[in-house]
């Protein structure tokens, strides 16, 4: 691949090599890029026991679970275009101040919707953090290996964060209640909030143009309610209403890319996207995270309801996957010199069917083995993804890239949640509902395995262990199918990377 980044002329300065500080400073920013990335698994495990607390109704537990990646992904580019008027360290403290305040509210919610609301915050703050950080990275580092070292580190605190929520989640419930894990945010954000203003510099982009509302609202409004429409239609099927949510967000896509096109200073360049490595990237990030979230989610849920697992043993079934993602992460970038990108990704998602192939037997160390396969093989694409979704575009350009191509990897991780985890529903649904169950018992039953295993305490001995028998082998039963939507995913996301990616080099390749 050849790079886009301009090289110095003999009459400008060498770039200066990073310092000390800007190290120091890496390792403030990466603070938050971990946390931002971990609260999207650290709620999995703290599912039943919130669920048994609260009593959300199916649609309000997808929805706690989802919120903040869709809210996430909803804000990137809005919030990235932000920090170049405003400062990106100052937008960078912003969003650490409410991932503070939301963490505290969700971690006390007295119900389900204001355990919603703080997850939506979150997500919101989250979007403000997150290309703060590479923006910032990117103007601390000048010299172009210690920038590409600093963002590959960048990549894999995102892999890192992924990997060890559910196992954060596992340890804390073993000793507190649910709304411990939430709490997480505060004393991980307090020591940016505090070493920010000392270690990071400060910049916003003198060039940068107003940002235009009319593009803000127009992209939230294609966003949100497209997002709404696909969950729903996984969760119940094709309905008018949801088809029409769906059509209202392409409608006011198109408004967007219209309006885009005529402004000189546009919320989103548009002209990324006739780059086919840059649009190739972004497709295989969004279609490759959803096949990982969408049985990554189910698993803790496996381990604690189907295994019989305290939260503490259940994270630590869960280390073999953290451990496949750290290695893959670190070996990516090795192989990628050597091969092209699309081969390595194409070697991890065959890793990754064998993953989701396991992942359809029983058994906690068959499953936990396949959650490893899958992180493993799933690496490429967090790594080379990001990569050359920056790579790709000009210098000038990196930052909105890089919030473009974070968009497509959150997006990917809510929709896994939204897709895969709703046809799970669907098929628990309707295993529970032919299990033969007095009306009372599949009332409780319905709607997820936590109420099911709520209302089994209530019940006479007999009915109980009928319930939670029916419910048991519902879950398992959607489990597996998840797993083979996911590989389906997987598939899919192996067409793409074979008709978009083939054609770029090795990573530091000169032809």
């Amino acid at each position: 691949m050849t790079s886009t980044t301009r090289l110095p002329q003999d009459s400008e300065p060498l770039p200066k090599k990073a310092g000390p500080r800007q190290w120091l400073g890496l390792a403030v920013l990466l603070l938050p890029v971990t946390l931002m990335t971990a609260d999207l698994g650290v709620l999995w495990l703290a599912t039943p026991y919130l669920t048994a607390d609260l009593h959300p109704s199916s649609s309000q537990l997808l929805w706690t679970t989802d919120m903040y990646g869709f809210m996430t992904a909803g804000f990137l580019v809005i919030m990235g275009t932000l920090g170049d008027r405003i400062g990106r360290r100052k937008l960078l403290l912003a969003g650490s101040v409410g991932v503070i305040a939301a963490s505290l509210l969700a971690a006390y919610a007295g119900g389900p919707q204001t355990l919603i609301i703080a997850r939506a915050l979150l997500g919101v703050a989250g979007a403000a953090v997150l290309p703060s950080t590479l923006a910032l990275i990117t103007h601390m580092f000048t010299d172009a290996r210690q920038r590409a070292t600093a963002i590959a580190m960048w990549v894999s605190a995102l892999s890192v964060g992924i990997a060890i929520g559910p196992v954060i989640g596992g340890v804390l419930l073993d000793s507190f209640w649910w709304g411990s894990v939430f709490l997480l945010g505060v004393p991980v954000m307090i020591p940016v909030v505090l070493l920010a203003p000392l270690l990071l510099p400060e910049y916003r982009d003198p060039t940068a143009g107003r940002i235009d509302l009319l593009s803000v609202a127009l992209f939230l409004l294609a966003i949100l309610p497209a997002v709404y429409g696909v969950k729903k239609v996984a969760e119940f099927g094709p309905r008018p209403g949801h088809l029409a949510a769906i059509a209202i967000g392409v409608g006011f896509a198109l408004l967007f890319v219209h309006r885009q096109r005529r402004l000189d200073t546009p919320l989103l360049d548009l002209r990324l996207f006739s780059h086919r490595a840059f649009s190739g990237a972004l497709l295989t990030l969004l279609l490759g995270m959803m096949a990982l979230n969408g049985i990554e989610y189910l698993v803790p849920q496996y381990l604690l309801a189907i295994g019989g697992l305290s939260p503490l043993v259940a994270g630590l079934w869960l280390l073999p996957g953290a451990a496949g993602l750290v290695i893959g992460s670190q070996l990516t970038p090795v192989l990628a010199r050597r091969a092209r990108p699309a081969t390595v990704i194409l070697a991890g998602l065959a890793v990754t069917l064998v993953g989701f192939w396991l992942a359809t037997r029983d058994g906690v160390p068959i499953v936990s083995a396949a959650l490893a396969l899958v992180m493993f093989g799933i690496a490429p694409i967090s790594v080379l993804g990001t990569a050359l979704a920056v790579g790709s575009a000009p210098a000038e350009k990196a930052g909105s890239a890089a919030a473009t191509g974070q968009t497509a990897y959150d997006l990917g991780l809510a929709l896994g949640i939204a897709g895969t985890g709703s046809v799970a529903v669907a098929v628990y649904r309707d295993d529970v509902a032919s299990a033969g169950l007095p009306a009372d018992a599949l009332t409780a039953a319905r709607d997820t395995l936590g109420g099911a295993t709520d209302a089994a305490t209530h019940l006479p001995e007999a009915l109980a262990s009928d319930l939670l028998t029916a419910a048991r082998d519902a879950f398992t039963s959607g489990f597996h199918t998840a797993a083979l939507v996911s590989a389906f995913l997987a598939l899919a996301t192996a067409v793409t990377v074979i008709t978009l990616l083939r054609h770029v080099r090795p990573i530091g390749s000169d032809t």
